[in-house]
């Protein structure tokens, strides 16, 4: 991917400064990351080396050219709602992931120097299948049913 700055964006495109960034539920966004990481399940991706020992402020830098964070940075949706970059700390902030949950995805521990997008998008979508309704939600179910 290649980065331009906004100046030479302007020279070959019209850009809207004022265009209200789309914003998308937490679900939403780890969604659009199980899609985008299923649109070609066979591309090798790489890992990130030993984030459970990395101190926090190596760790939320930490970045690889070509990981699943790349996937979901490369996607100008996910960057219109506000996708920062492709580091560790802004996918942890972003997708609102615990360091174990970014961990299972894409630590070299688990899969070695790479792991096909398949298996990272499993993952992933095993964080949606984890998401369950409030204490609160599942009793106000029960009364208003």
């Amino acid at each position: 991917m290649k980065h331009q700055t906004l100046e030479q964006l302007q020279n070959i495109a019209d850009i809207d400064q004022t265009y209200p960034h789309r914003i998308m539920s937490r679900t939403e966004r780890l969604e659009r990351w199980v899609e985008l990481l299923e649109l070609n399940p066979h591309r090798r991706l790489a890992t990130l080396y030993q984030t459970e020992h990395q101190p926090t402020s190596v760790l939320s830098l930490l970045r690889s050219e070509n990981s699943p964070i790349s996937v979901a940075f490369e996607d100008p949706l996910l960057r219109a709602a506000g996708l920062e970059d492709d580091t560790y700390g802004q996918a942890r902030k972003f997708f609102s992931l615990t360091d174990g949950e970014l961990h299972n995805i894409l630590c070299y521990c688990h899969f070695g120097a790479t792991v096909n997008a398949a298996t990272a998008a499993h993952h992933v979508r095993g964080i949606l299948g984890a998401e369950r309704p409030g204490l609160f939600s599942r009793l106000r179910a029960l009364f208003i049913s």
